[in-house]
C-alpha cells in the first residue's frame, strides 16, 4: 500500500515553512515576526494558518508548554521535491529538461550554481552507466 503524501503547502504555507526550516522550532510569535519583515501579516493570521496546517499534517505542534511551538512535519528537501514534481507535471507537461531550461534562461545564475549544475549532470550520467 502507498503512504499517503502530505498536501503540497500553499504559498502563505511556504512562507511559514520556510521560517521553521531556517529557525527550527518555533512559536507562533517568533514565526509572526519574521514573517512581518517581508510583508505585514497579523499574529492571528499567522495562528489560524499554523492551525490549519497542523491538521493538514505540514507542522506538528508541541503543547507541552503554554506557548506552542511548531516544526515541520516533511523535510525542506522533500518538500521542495514535491512542489517541484507537481510544477514539472502541471507546467512542463512532465519534462524536467523543460523545466530546467527555462530555469536556467528566466535568471542570472552565478559561477558557483553554474558549477554546481554541471556536477550534478556529470553525476547524473555517471549513474546511467
Amino acid at each position: 500500500m502507498a503512504r499517503k503524501q502530505k498536501p503540497k503547502p500553499t504559498d502563505a504555507e511556504l512562507a511559514i515553512l520556510s521560517v521553521l526550516w531556517d529557525r527550527g522550532p518555533s512559536t507562533v510569535r517568533e514565526v509572526n515576526e519574521v514573517l512581518n519583515e517581508e510583508k505585514p501579516t497579523g499574529y492571528t493570521t499567522a495562528l489560524k494558518f499554523m492551525q490549519i496546517m497542523t491538521e493538514k499534517g505540514l507542522l506538528l505542534r508541541d503543547d507541552s508548554s503554554f506557548a506552542h511551538v511548531y516544526r515541520p512535519a516533511v523535510s525542506e528537501a522533500k518538500t521542495q521535491k514535491q512542489v517541484v514534481n507537481s510544477l514539472v507535471d502541471r507546467a512542463f507537461a512532465g519534462s524536467a529538461g523543460k523545466l530546467v531550461m527555462r530555469a536556467l534562461s528566466a535568471k542570472k545564475i552565478s559561477g558557483e550554481e553554474l558549477t554546481k549544475i554541471r556536477e550534478m549532470i556529470t553525476a547524473m550520467e555517471d549513474k546511467r552507466k
